[in-house]
């Protein structure tokens, strides 16, 4: 883990503690303690300083998810101990509890004023690791969709820190809403056809992004569009893609606010503006 992130965390509990909103029920659950084992992709008894998972980070962007930001913190924790303390949540102009919820559960918290869009609430992430020397930062959604340890399945799917991971959601076998599933797939087809190869899942918010080449990018999508978009663009780019099987959790209390007509429509229109742009770079 990195020690800026690390201070940055304790320096945030702290201001929380101070003068934050009472949220003892998330504190209690993010003291819980790890029962994952967790395997790591190196030699066994090499140092984890000497490996590029000392310079990774998760990020977290949140809208209004006070309920379900413990739960996913906890599971994290857990089934990656290692990054107990470089977890960065985007406080994406929650009208909630969120930002307090974090602080207090011990992350370290970005808040935007107001509501950006979740690749806003990315791009912030990601130069936020970038500027606390992380190399790699795992994404994952705050509503409980994807369980702790699928995150790990993620973080540890490619020994190359250069690699974008993607998890691939079977939204057919987790009994998604027909809405969902229809747009996921006329998402990744459209996306497939320009990428120059298939992609499975262009929707799915758990991966594991390379800090410094992902904003290299240059990727504009405010919304739900940058993942989408980055994913076109790292395929243009040649940086290898690994897609990694993952569960999906949808329960009945589940909220997303994705939606199923305006975000795949701002896709295309993203993908059609960056397709005008290669096509003006020749």
């Amino acid at each position: 883990m990195t020690h800026a992130l690390r201070d940055a965390r304790h320096e945030n509990a702290r201001g929380a503690d101070a003068g934050g909103a009472d949220t003892s029920d998330g504190r209690a659950e993010a003291r819980t303690p790890s029962t994952v084992p967790t395997p790591m992709p190196f030699t066994p008894g090499q140092p984890l300083a000497s490996t590029w998972l000392s310079r990774a980070c998760v990020i977290v962007p949140a809208l209004d998810a006070e309920r379900t930001l413990p739960s996913v913190i906890q599971s994290l924790r857990a089934s990656l101990p290692f990054l107990a303390d470089a977890i960065l949540v985007i406080d994406d102009g929650s009208r909630d509890r969120t930002a307090s919820v974090a602080a207090r559960l011990g992350c370290e918290v970005l808040s935007h004023g107001k509501n950006r869009g979740k690749g806003a609430a990315l791009r912030a992430g990601l130069s936020t690791a970038l500027a606390r020397g992380c190399e790699v930062a795992l994404t994952v959604d705050a509503d409980g969709q994807h369980p702790g340890e699928d995150a790990c399945r993620v973080m540890l799917a490619s020994d190359d820190p250069e690699a974008l991971v993607l998890g691939i959601r079977d939204l057919d076998r987790a009994g998604a809403p027909k809405k969902n599933r229809f747009s996921n797939g006329i998402s990744n087809m459209f996306l497939s056809r320009f990428a120059g190869r298939a992609l499975r899942d262009t929707q799915c918010g758990l991966r594991r992004y390379p800090v410094r080449r992902t904003l290299a990018l240059g990727a504009r999508g405010e919304g739900y569009d940058f993942e989408g978009e980055i994913l076109l663009r790292a395929a243009w780019a040649g940086v290898t893609i690994v897609e990694e099987p993952i569960q999906v959790l949808y329960p009945e209390d589940r909220v997303t606010h994705f939606h199923v007509v305006r975000d795949p429509f701002r896709i295309v229109r993203t993908v059609v503006a960056a397709l005008g742009e290669r096509g003006l770079r020749g």
